[in-house]
């Protein structure tokens, strides 16, 4: 059952962390884009697409730690440093998505009257804190220091 759990963990995490990295990555050159033509009707449907992209795969990534956590238990290693570094990381990352990433995106698509090329820096940095936070989780996952599993 523990290797059932871990693959369905492993495919939550290709499945829905991969498109939301991808496309978070995608939106701030496609939102700068769009914004300096905004009468180019494919221009500007991308950063809104992107945007639906992040937020239905972010409310599939709850997956993800929901089969991590019953993959810990199962392994027996719920209390080990490198899967609670994990979760925080995970917790982390999950944050700076919701509240940093995904407002403003929103921000870009619904009001332009903003300081929009600052706003699509800030994005892209809380973008690239995002896909490091993810980054650093795969690499414990496939390093686990300190793991008893003996892998």
């Amino acid at each position: 059952m523990t290797k059932f759990l871990l693959a369905v963990h492993v495919l939550a995490a290709i499945v829905a962390v991969g498109p939301v990295t991808v496309a978070a990555s995608m939106f701030p050159p496609a939102a700068r884009r769009a914004l300096a033509d905004p009468k180019d009707v494919r221009a500007t449907a991308v950063p809104d697409t992107l945007y639906r992209i992040c937020r239905v795969y972010a409310g599939v990534g709850i997956a993800v730690p929901v089969f991590g956590f019953a993959t810990a238990s199962g392994l027996g290693v719920l209390g080990d440093a490198w899967l609670i570094t994990s979760v925080a990381l995970t917790a982390s990352a999950a944050a700076v998505l919701v509240l940093l990433v995904l407002p403003r995106q929103h921000t870009l698509l619904s009001d332009t009257g903003r300081d929009a090329p600052a706003l699509t820096r800030r994005l892209g940095m809380y973008t690239g804190l995002f896909n490091l936070l993810w980054a650093t989780v795969t690499v414990l996952m496939i390093v686990r220091p300190g793991s008893t599993t003996g892998a």
